[in-house]
């Protein structure tokens, strides 16, 4: 099992998405995740909307601005 977060509302950030994933965790509700490898070479593994998900293929640049969703960039 792995440990991901969903991404805070005051947090910025910018990555390189690596691997892309989803999954039944709860058994009901389909979560979708992304591994993103930072700008500063951390990677972290973070849950998204379906919507950009469905949007994005591994390396595609997302960012996160404060107080927003993170976006393709």
């Amino acid at each position: 099992m792995f440990t991901s977060r969903k991404a805070g509302r005051s947090e910025s950030w910018e990555g390189v998405v690596t691997d892309k994933f989803r999954g039944m965790l709860d058994g009901s509700n389909l979560y979708h995740f992304v591994e993103v490898r930072l700008a500063d070479g951390q990677s972290t593994k973070l849950r998204i909307s379906g919507r950009l998900w469905k949007s994005i293929a591994v390396g595609d640049r997302i960012v996160k601005q404060p107080g927003a969703d993170p976006v393709k960039g």
